[in-house]
């Protein structure tokens, strides 16, 4: 996977067959068929959500995630913008962790840090897509970035 930052919030994410290095959250969650098949996906998607005011932009290339957010994740408005900036703090100082410990993590999830600062206001629009880019990801790679399951 490879992750751009140039003065932007880019997450650039490709989907690559990962190897069974990977570690398990030790949780259940409950994956719908209707979910497992989006997981199965083989064509790459390419999401790119940008806040022009202030000149941040997230990029997600990854395999499953545009059919897993129109058809599996929450609507925009369900969470609010304080919620999710909560979470995507926490989110990113764990995957920025886990991106520093190449030999604990498997590299090919966490390649990159990702540049988030939580007194930056990115608007609704990027915290929503960065949160569930989030949710995605501990969801089909079974990975835990924060205190809580990544229920949907």
């Amino acid at each position: 996977m490879n992750y751009l930052i140039k003065g932007f919030l880019i997450v650039l994410v490709t989907g690559l067959i990962l190897s069974s290095s990977c570690k398990s959250t030790g949780s259940t969650l409950n994956i719908t068929e209707q979910e497992q098949a989006v997981f199965n996906e083989k064509k790459a998607d390419t999401l790119t959500i940008k806040n022009d005011s202030i000149e941040y932009e997230i990029i997600i290339i990854e395999i499953g995630f545009v059919t897993w957010l129109k058809s599996v994740a929450k609507p925009p408005g369900y969470y609010s913008l304080s919620y999710l900036e909560n979470r995507n703090s926490i989110y990113v100082t764990n995957w920025n962790q886990r991106v520093l410990q190449p030999r604990v993590y498997d590299p090919n999830l966490y390649e990159l840090q990702i540049n988030y600062d939580p007194q930056i206001n990115y608007g609704y629009d990027v915290n929503y897509q960065l949160y569930n880019y989030f949710i995605y990801f501990q969801r089909k790679y079974k990975q835990r970035l924060g205190p809580f399951a990544p229920n949907i």
